[in-house]
């Protein structure tokens, strides 16, 4: 009679953003399937395994530290092995490997299922081979769907991987592959499964969700809204990493007839000229990005809109940044995150001309973001006496206030809302309704109705 393999425990380092997290999420699913325990102290584990993150240098630099100092605690005798998954591996396969001998085993993105095999081997000491495709293709089905790392009563869904847009700046084609959709029957039914387990808001992901469905016969994001709703009960839908000129009104109507699913988008813009749009091979978008806000509104009123702003491109004049200010303070984002450009090595503006200087692009990122916080204290002003529902996080310290989110904050990006009057016998994962009574920089006050 074979014997179950000894057991282990896995200490799991996840890096980046939350479609990250759920690769981490399926490899974790896959090591609880196989006998390997998840730590709740990952450097108490046998094995430290970091999910690392490569789309950006500050990105690299943070799983570079995070892969070096696993080695260090490996070399002071816990854990007995290290681990690297995710975009790092898979961007820079053999150089790493090279450059980083230290490591015991390296995964890519189309190896998460090989996980437990290969966390065993680097324990026991033997060489595993650097097996990474140089394109990822797999999209995957978790073993255990109801398995949420979180830690709170909400869930990122992953409804599709890849992507299609030959962004000028953005390395994630090249890493992830060409986007393919998940079946709306399965997205369904894992979904059930993180209700059931007590999760009240699932968050839609992808490298870009408005695409999902163009891979499949008769299937599109509306379609899985609707199916999503379906479900039944009292939770929340939303919607994250859109593309603008794929926000169809079948997809905004859906968000209008679907119970469930809150009125929040969020469509990373990225510039609003002409110009600059067109060298950040994104001209598609340039009449939906003029449009967008004001046709969301329309179509729901009262939505709450999320975006993302990229300066100093390559041939930024002041002129084209000025134009970018202006639509910023004319469509009033509730939520908006600015960045400056940094070229990525590999994508077709790597040697773009006419790149501002780092300085210009900070100054600008800078007076982007004060002319934000000028939008979002208007909104927090109109907001005031008017009611939501809010999400139950977590009790605050001396229990007098909660942490929660309503509607029109999304996880970890949009600040939180302080609840007072929350009843005594209250839970986590509740949803309550609640009045606004004010906000200071992006968090917001409220009360329990």
């Amino acid at each position: 009679m074979t014997q179950d393999p000894s057991p282990l425990t896995v200490g799991i380092i996840s890096l980046g953003c939350a479609k990250n997290l759920v690769d981490s999420q399926i490899m974790a699913g896959v090591m609880l399937t196989e006998n390997i325990t998840i730590a709740a102290v990952p450097e108490d584990a046998d094995v430290l395994l970091v999910n690392t993150c490569s789309f950006i240098n500050d990105a690299r630099e943070e799983s570079i530290e995070a892969i070096l100092d696993a080695c260090a605690l490996r070399d002071e005798g816990r854990p007995r092995a290290v681990v690297v998954t995710g975009c790092l591996p898979q961007r820079y396969r053999q150089e790493l490997a090279d450059s980083m001998p230290e490591v015991d085993a390296f995964v890519g993105l189309d190896g998460l299922e090989t996980i437990g095999s290969v966390i065993r081997k680097a324990v026991e000491g033997d060489e595993a081979p650097l097996d990474i495709a140089p394109t990822s293709h797999r999209v995957y089905e978790p073993r255990l769907p109801a398995l949420s790392l979180t830690g709170g009563p909400f869930a990122y869904l992953k409804i599709g991987e890849g992507c299609n847009h030959p962004c000028a700046f953005c390395a994630i084609p090249s890493i992830r592959g060409r986007h393919r959709s998940r079946p709306v029957e399965a997205l369904v039914a894992e979904a059930e499964q993180l209700l059931a387990s007590g999760i009240r808001e699932i968050n839609l992901i992808s490298q870009d969700t408005t695409s999902y469905g163009r891979d499949l016969e008769g299937v599109d994001l509306s379609r899985l809204l609707r199916a999503l709703g379906g479900i039944g009960g009292e939770f929340w839908i939303r919607i994250l990493y859109g593309y603008p000129s794929l926000v169809t009104d079948a997809v905004l109507d859906a968000m209008g007839e679907v119970e469930q699913v809150v009125p929040y988008l969020d469509i990373p813009i990225q510039h609003s000229h002409p110009d600059i749009l067109k060298a950040m091979r994104r001209a598609c978008t340039h009449r939906a990005v003029q449009h967008l806000p004001a046709r969301v509104r329309e179509r729901l009123p009262g939505a709450t809109l999320r975006t993302t702003c990229l300066v100093g491109f390559s041939g930024e004049t002041r002129e084209h940044f000025v134009h970018l200010l202006d639509h910023v303070r004319e469509a009033k984002y509730d939520h908006l995150g600015a960045f400056a450009f940094s070229p990525e090595e590999g994508t077709a503006a790597e040697n773009l001309p006419g790149r501002p200087r780092s300085e210009t692009a900070e100054r600008r990122r800078e007076k982007l973001m004060l002319a934000q916080q000028e939008v979002v204290a208007t909104h927090v002003d109109r907001l005031v006496g008017s009611e939501d529902m809010a999400l139950l996080e977590a009790p605050g310290e001396e229990r007098e206030c909660w942490l929660a989110r309503t509607r029109r904050q999304a996880p970890d990006v949009d600040g939180i809302t302080l609840v007072t009057g929350v009843a005594d016998d209250s839970e986590a994962g509740e949803l309550i309704p609640v009045r606004y009574t004010g906000g200071a920089d992006y968090d917001l006050f409220a009360e329990s109705m």
